[in-house]
């Protein structure tokens, strides 16, 4: 092997033991996750961060960064044609709550908020449609990602749970976005 090629094979080498877990719960998940969330009574434990009649905000257990968070609604529909004014407008207000939290807490600066319908859009659940609030950062697509083709989330699900429960009373009164 020449110089030139052992560091290159060297670097391309990234340990992340951790992201077994994702592949592991694959395996043995909730068929339908939002579903259980959406009926659950421990809100911790599914990850919910705030309820509405309608429609919830919760945790992506594999987020693309710290603190991505997911509307969903309580009904399992897969078109967006399927969903009632009145799931449109708290999937919207629930947005907004999001983004107004994650100001707050992580100090977000900027957001992708969308919307994955189908397999062929990239959809990890493609049968119960949810909007993704995924807060960003300037320079938050770091080397990491632009050449190892990694994401680095800097901080555990639980404790950023915790953060974000910890700021929801902060935002009562400021707009429509509180139940």
């Amino acid at each position: 092997m020449s110089n030139d090629e052992f560091p290159k094979a060297h670097l391309e080498s990234l340990w992340a033991p951790w992201r077994v877990e994702y592949f592991q719960n694959q395996a043995i998940a909730a068929p339908d996750f939002f579903t259980a969330a959406a009926q659950a009574t421990n809100d911790a434990e599914h990850l919910v961060i705030s309820r509405r009649k309608q429609a919830f905000l919760i945790m992506n257990k594999y987020p693309y960064s710290a603190g991505h968070l997911m509307a969903v609604p309580y009904r399992k529909v897969v078109d967006m044609a399927e969903l009632t004014d009145d799931e449109v407008l708290e999937l919207w207000q629930l947005c907004i709550h999001a983004q107004r939290l994650l100001k707050e807490c992580v100090k977000a600066q900027g957001f992708n908020i969308g919307w994955n319908l189908g397999k062929a859009s990239g959809a990890g659940v493609d049968d119960h449609l949810h909007l993704h609030i995924v807060p960003r950062w300037i320079g938050d697509a770091n080397f990491m990602t632009v050449t190892g083709g990694v994401r680095v989330i800097p901080e555990g699900l639980q404790p950023l749970y915790e953060r974000l429960m910890a700021f929801q009373p902060n935002l009562e009164g400021r707009g429509p976005s509180h139940p």
